[in-house]
């Protein structure tokens, strides 16, 4: 019952300790001049601040006086909500719970209705791609039309995703994150309604009067440029129909291709050249996949259980079969291209004409991951040539570190690659001639954040350029293509996020650690001199409760010289000089990292702190962002998970800390923590001593085949052996619960009720727990949570 109690008092109370923290989140928000803004911000329980600030004067003054708003509205002010700021900022638009109001250019406040403020703004703000990494809000939609709207997400590449409808007169709760973008909709998409959520949730109602701002350009941090559709010449015409590619020209149709079918057939969107001269296409031929089929035991509406199905590919099935086509639209005939140069895809994507119609450009990416290349195709031959390719001898990480973007104007290429062993930016010249490396060192870029052509220059961010702070911590950069001169944009000890003001002239930069909060300031981009600090975090009231910060721990790993980073964080009354058993949550998966950087409040450790537990989190070799030696370790050997970096580490830490009991070390993970999980009691049962391993992924040729290929390679070899939990079951030793959901469909539930069969087979005991109804992560639910905290308490007695 204790136990339970804790659970509940924890849940009831996470939101409070959150609270406590003031002046760390701030959503500013510029005025059209370009220099100025204004945000709020929380300074106490129940005080906020509204503040005007001007970057290129590097002052900041109070935008009203908030007392005086108080008492005129009657409500703290943390219930103060700003709608709007006019121009001068002369005129505020208030909310307070139901009520609305006004801040006069006479420093008066009067109360004003929804429509009077409404028809203060003639345009929209505008509709432009969600940011990531908010925090979780609500925004409010009003419908006071006399018809219904549909309401849309945009997501974060820019596309209108379709969630709901709102009657006429009604209103509609959405949950979402700070940054969101939401569009009200009437009749043909047409906008009545846009709002990008801010942190501490938004409202807004649909209006027909007012228009939409222009749309943003899609985010810059894509692969390739935006390419509008090229249309055909007067009077042709090209479609796809029936599987196969057909042109109408002098008003008359003639098939291109007639071999097309279901299995083997010719896809879309027809690319026409430039010039109208040719024409291409995909042709695909189609692999058979894998049904995933599992039983719905307890479904709402009826008694029986329900079969339900999927497609599911798993490492080693057929893949589809993509080749490129092109055809001379003169002669209405194929140009005859050479698929050896492209054999064995795994995809072959993002077509694209150059300017002059020569060439067709693509991104081809071979199956196993080990060549990635920057194709072109000439027009009049079919003849393929490798602008830019790079190999590897273990993996691409396609998905983290694949990056390119054609400069139109100066007909050059920006390239990402890991070529010298760290993850930098390379210029080449169309004919695939090198100018320059941007970047170099032992250093990574992390993303490609703006291309500013104009400028001759990109912003990056960078992770482990600045010397003695934690490599994880990410920085923002300018680099001029012209001379691959860097600027650091942020140096500040911590982890950084960043948005840029719209005249992309100013930079608002958030940085944080685990143990400092947040600390906001106005940046310049041209050299990231300081215009202003806007404001620093303060947890002094979360620290009077007895909360305490994580600590920031490094010890050496396998090789004796690189440095393994983590956290650790110590029970709530924490006693110097008593034994305290320890918990490690592991996340090995070599897609990221995952030990914590940025300030929160760590939710996810108070559950076991509160009952005495030590609490750690690392990331060994074998994840990302720490150069390719570092993340190579993981190739064909996804068992290892970072286990000799993590053993080293906490043998570091109970040598300088005499509270680690590591007679006493459990671990828990899902997903591919929870193979990792489990593999701890195979392999390294000698430390750890009690594993809850969730959804885990524990044989990599039952898991999806796109994470399980990237990693562990193709084809199927003894690797993926050497890495099942199911085949090395027989070895665990220990005390271990296995956990999963029967609705699983990110990870096949089949793999955990395997290592089940093993363990029965070898005569291990075990515990398990499967959810009915339950998907992926049903360990975080708060029975499975419960009961493996019950697992830790029972075998590791913190208490």
């Amino acid at each position: 019952m204790r136990t339970i109690f804790c659970l509940l008092c924890f849940f009831g109370n996470f939101q409070a300790l959150a609270a406590q923290v003031f002046r760390d989140q701030i959503d500013v928000q510029w005025l059209p001049d370009g220099d100025r803004g204004w945000y709020r911000v929380v300074t106490s329980p129940d005080e906020a601040e509204f503040i005007l600030f001007d970057a290129k004067e590097g002052k900041k003054q109070p935008l009203f006086d908030a007392t005086a708003a108080r008492q005129a509205m009657g409500a703290d002010a943390v219930k103060i909500t700003i709608l709007r700021v006019s121009d001068d900022c002369q005129t505020v638009d208030l909310q307070t719970g139901d009520t609305y109001w006004q801040k006069l250019p006479n420093g008066q406040f009067q109360a004003a209705t929804a429509e009077e403020l409404q028809r203060n703004q003639t345009t929209f703000p505008p509709i432009e791609p969600s940011e990531q990494g908010g925090r979780p809000v609500k925004v409010k939609f009003h419908n006071p039309l006399k018809k219904s709207v549909d309401f849309y997400w945009i997501d974060f590449d820019g596309d209108w995703q379709l969630v709901g409808k709102i009657p006429p007169g009604e209103l509609h709760d959405q949950a979402t994150h700070s940054g969101h973008v939401w569009v009200l909709a009437a009749e043909e998409r047409r906008p009545v309604g846009v709002v990008k959520t801010g942190i501490h949730g938004s409202e807004i109602w649909a209006d027909e009067t007012r228009k939409p701002a222009p749309e943003t350009p899609r985010d810059r941090r894509q692969a390739s440029e935006e390419r509008e559709s090229i249309e055909a010449p007067a009077g042709l015409k090209a479609e796809i129909r029936d599987h196969n590619l057909f042109l109408t020209t002098g008003g008359k149709e003639f098939p291109l291709t007639t071999d097309g079918t279901a299995a083997d057939g010719y896809e879309g969107p027809a690319l026409w050249s430039p010039d109208g001269k040719f024409i291409a296409c995909q042709r695909i031929k189609r692999a058979p996949v894998r049904t995933l089929s599992i039983v719905e035991s307890t479904p709402k509406d009826q008694l029986q259980p329900v079969l339900k199905q999927m497609d599911y590919q798993k490492p080693g099935d057929a893949h589809d079969l993509t080749r490129v086509r092109l055809f001379d639209v003169a002669e209405k005939k194929p140009v005859p291209v050479e698929d050896a140069a492209l054999k064995n895809p795994w995809s072959i994507e993002d077509l694209q004409w150059r300017a002059d119609s020569s060439e067709l450009f693509g991104l081809y990416n071979q199956r196993g991951h080990q060549c990635v290349k920057f194709f072109a195709i000439q027009a009049s031959t079919g003849k393929v040539r490798s602008v830019v390719e790079d190999r590897s001898t273990t993996f691409i990480d396609y998905t983290n570190k694949v990056y390119y973007r054609i400069l139109a104007e100066t007909q050059e290429l920006l390239w990402m690659s890991e070529r010298d062993g760290h993850c930098h930016l390379y210029l080449y010249a169309l004919d695939g001639s090198l100018k320059r490396q941007l970047t170099q060192g032992a250093w990574m870029v992390r993303a490609v954040e703006e291309v500013l052509e104009k400028e001759r220059a990109v912003l990056v961010s960078l992770m482990g350029y600045h010397a003695g702070q934690d490599p994880y911590y990410k920085h923002l950069a300018h680099i001029h293509l012209d001379t691959g001169t860097l600027t650091p944009l942020t140096q500040a000890d911590g982890t950084h996020t960043w948005e840029l003001s719209p005249n992309e002239q100013w930079l608002t930069s958030h940085h944080s650690r685990v143990d400092m909060p947040a600390v906001t300031e106005i940046r310049r981009v041209q050299d990231g001199a300081l215009a202003l600090e806007l404001e620093r975090g303060d947890a002094s009231a979360l620290l009077k409760t007895g909360w305490a910060y994580p600590e920031r721990f490094v010890a050496k790993g396998r090789d004796g010289q690189t440095d393994i980073h983590g956290i650790i964080v110590r029970p709530k009354n924490f006693q110097p000089g008593k034994k305290y058993p320890v918990i490690e949550q592991i996340y090995a998966g070599p897609h990221d990292f995952f030990a914590p950087k940025d300030f929160s409040t760590q939710r996810e450790t108070h559950p076991f702190t509160e009952q005495g537990f030590i609490w750690v989190q690392l990331d060994g070799m074998g994840t990302n962002w720490r150069g390719k030696a570092f993340h190579d370790v993981c190739y064909k050997n996804l068992h290892d998970s970072g286990f000799p970096d993590r053993k080293l580490w906490l043998q570091a830490a109970g040598a300088k800390y005499p509270e680690f009991d590591l007679t006493r070390v459990g671990i828990y993970g899902g997903s591919a923590g929870g193979q990792s999980a489990m593999r701890a009691l195979i392999d390294h049962h000698d430390l750890y001593k009690v594993a809850v391993a969730d959804c885990g992924c524990h044989d990599n040729r039952m898991d999806k085949i796109w994470w399980n290929e990237q990693w562990m390679g193709w084809p199927i070899d003894d690797s993926y052996q050497l890495s099942s939990n199911t085949v090395h079951a027989h070895r665990l030793e220990g005390n271990f619960l296995i956990t999963w959901g029967e609705l699983d469909t990110n990870v096949d539930p089949a793999s955990s009720m395997q290592v089940v069969n093993a363990l029965i087979k070898a005569n291990k005991d075990f515990e398990m727990l499967i959810i009915p109804g339950g998907g992926h992560g049903v360990g975080e639910g708060a029975y499975a949570a419960r009961k493996r905290l019950e697992f830790f308490r029972k075998h590791l007695q913190p208490l």
